[in-house]
């Protein structure tokens, strides 16, 4: 929905990150490269969503930093199970929340930015839903809804977690073919992802973290089957009741 961007990239300097007593990211430090396409991948409780949301600004760093080269807007594609399908809201109302950044909260929707959420359901299969109730919705059906919100964002930086996670093969790729487009405009796409046949596929780049990350390049080599055992194995000895890190820096 846009040309293509101006050079946008994020860097992690020892970047610690911590959930109560535990770390859940353990000094990383890297770059994600202006217009790079990276796949953030690690066993379970390996720190992938809580690094995600820390770059979208909503995980307050227990030591070290990320920093911004040049000035981007970032969004976030949360879990699909993080939107209350429950609450009593059209799909319309739901893809124009990804306008409150630019316009506020509580103003009026200008008439040609509804037209703008419109367009985004289409572009996503959903044209004509405008005005369905979220709860009636599939899950594939509710993942293409989230793309459209993050479509209207219009970002530098798109943060994806787990985006083709519960969802139909035509979905996952149509969606896939969403987060090529932004390749090619040359936004910076982070995706959280846990099929490395996929991965291999299609990400250029690839983190490979279990807390502390074990490789971040090119995906070849860092899904290397050595990588990959030694991710297992760091996830297999940890400690739950350890205390937070405190490595100097």
């Amino acid at each position: 929905m846009s040309a293509r961007r101006a050079p946008a990239s994020l860097v992690l300097d020892n970047l610690t990150l911590v959930h109560g007593r535990r770390a859940a990211v353990h000094h990383v430090s890297g770059r994600f490269a202006p217009g790079s396409l990276t796949a953030v991948v690690g066993p379970n409780g390996a720190g992938k969503t809580t690094l995600l949301r820390a770059l979208a600004g909503l995980h307050k760093p227990e030591s070290g930093r990320i920093a911004q080269e040049g000035t981007a807007r970032i969004a976030l594609l949360p879990q699909l199970a993080a939107l209350d399908r429950a609450f009593p809201i059209g799909c319309l109302d739901v893809v124009m929340q990804g306008l409150w950044p630019r316009i506020g909260a509580f103003r009026g929707v200008p008439a040609g930015e509804r037209d703008r959420a419109a367009q985004a359901l289409a572009a996503v299969g959903l044209s004509g839903f405008e005005t369905r109730p979220v709860g009636s919705l599939s899950a594939g059906q509710t993942q293409r809804l989230l793309f459209a919100r993050l479509l209207v964002q219009d970002a530098d930086i798109l943060l994806l977690d787990e985006p083709f996670n519960a969802v139909d093969a035509r979905t996952s790729a149509d969606l896939l073919r969403l987060v090529r487009d932004w390749h090619g405009e040359g936004r910076t796409v982070v995706a959280v992802l846990h099929d490395l046949d996929l991965v291999a596929r299609e990400f250029p780049e690839t983190l490979l973290i279990a807390r502390d990350a074990i490789a971040w390049g090119e995906t070849a080599q860092a899904l290397s089957a050595a990588n990959r055992l030694r991710a297992r194995m760091m996830s297999e000895a940890w400690a739950e009741e350890a205390e937070h890190c405190h490595r100097a820096a």
